[in-house]
């Protein structure tokens, strides 16, 4: 394969959109409200920061492997382990998969139509339907190469970094710039309003935190396409923290401006930051332009997570796989490198979870929670 090499600030984008979007600041604000600022600076400060520092080390260490996290483990521990690991990773993303074709879904309802409505007033099964069209569909994309994934991851994180400081600037600003925008939520000023309730509730929804800041080692099996690995790899992952830092705790202060901390709209996780950019731009004298824009960004995004999320988990698992673990039939590759077996296996299994929802969910904001 005649693969081009990949500089590290892209690499930094390409994990950031891995790692990171609109959606995790919505759907752990629609948990937790404004205290959520203080859960992200603790889940960065004791779990993100270390953790991305400790993938930008091991890509760096073992900069010529192509298996990614199960290499590493091989390298450091035993080839069981490795399998373990490899296989618990490749699975997790089985579910994952599942539920990404909804969110490019109902980013496009809001792009024709301007609402969320589209995606809620088809039936579930339709949703199951479609869903499994857009999968099948980015299923066949990925096995397109490296070159393609890159471009597309590339510019998916670009885009999705700049929208996600656009609205914090918005929302910050709004006050002072526009005469009719009124911050949602009170006492914004109050150190009390940022403080959780250390309650069984409220460590229910940590792990959604976590969850939130996971996907950096997903980059990993692509270590040994990056110009310089050595230094350039551990550079993308302290960038990668730095913007993952600023769009958690500046983006859930501007969702306390947006939507009252004491008052949060019941389908805020499935269109909460599309409706945040509209209020946005219709307070701005843009309508619904701003919103629209986010929405393509926002597809492109989840596009681009699609893809990387069929292919790295299925590198981590076969391309550096032991013959004492996995059959020789999963690890075949067309001429191309794709693992073409591995393929059709995710594609089977995420087929069968995408259509699940058909035998009792009853609305689309139940399938989204």
């Amino acid at each position: 394969m005649n693969e081009k090499k990949i500089g590290w600030f892209t690499v930094a984008f390409i994990a950031f959109n891995m790692v990171w979007g609109m959606g995790n600041v919505v759907n752990n604000y629609a948990q937790q409200g404004l205290s959520v600022v203080t859960s992200w600076v603790l889940i960065l400060a004791l779990y993100f920061v270390p953790y991305a520092l400790i993938v930008g080390q091991l890509g760096s260490t073992f900069k010529t492997s192509s298996g990614g996290v199960s290499s590493w483990v091989e390298n450091t521990s035993t080839k069981r382990l490795a399998y373990y690991a490899a296989w618990t990773y490749w699975v997790v993303h089985i579910p994952y998969l599942a539920q990404k074709p909804q969110a490019i879904l109902i980013a496009f309802g809001w792009i024709t139509q301007g609402n969320g409505k589209l995606v809620a007033d088809l039936s579930v099964a339709l949703v199951a339907i479609f869903s499994l069209v857009i999968f099948l569909a980015f299923l066949w994309l990925s096995t397109k190469g490296l070159n393609t994934l890159k471009v597309i991851g590339g510019l998916a994180g670009t885009a999705m970094f700049v929208m996600s400081l656009l609205f914090i600037l918005m929302a910050v600003l709004a006050p002072g710039l526009t005469s009719d925008f009124h911050v949602a939520t009170a006492n914004m000023t109050d150190i009390k309003s940022y403080l959780p309730k250390f309650d069984f509730s409220y460590f229910t929804t940590i792990s959604m935190l976590v969850f939130a800041v996971g996907g950096a080692e997903k980059i990993s099996p692509y270590v040994n396409q990056i110009k310089n690995p050595a230094k350039g790899f551990p550079k993308a992952m302290i960038v990668l923290a730095t913007m993952v830092g600023i769009c958690a705790i500046l983006g859930s202060v501007a969702m306390g401006m947006v939507f009252s901390s004491g008052n949060i709209p019941e389908d805020l996780m499935a269109n909460g930051a599309y409706s945040a950019f509209q209020i946005l731009g219709q307070h701005y004298g843009m309508g619904n332009t701003l919103m629209m824009i986010y929405a393509f960004t926002n597809g492109v995004g989840q596009i681009a997570a699609l893809a990387f999320s069929i292919d790295a988990p299925l590198r981590i698992l076969l391309a550096d796989a032991n013959p004492d673990y996995i059959p020789s039939w999963l690890r075949q590759k067309t001429d191309k490198g794709t693992l073409k077996n591995g393929y059709l296996l995710t594609g089977i299994l995420v087929s069968i979870i995408i259509l699940l929802p058909l035998l009792g969910i009853g609305n689309m904001n139940e399938l989204v929670k």
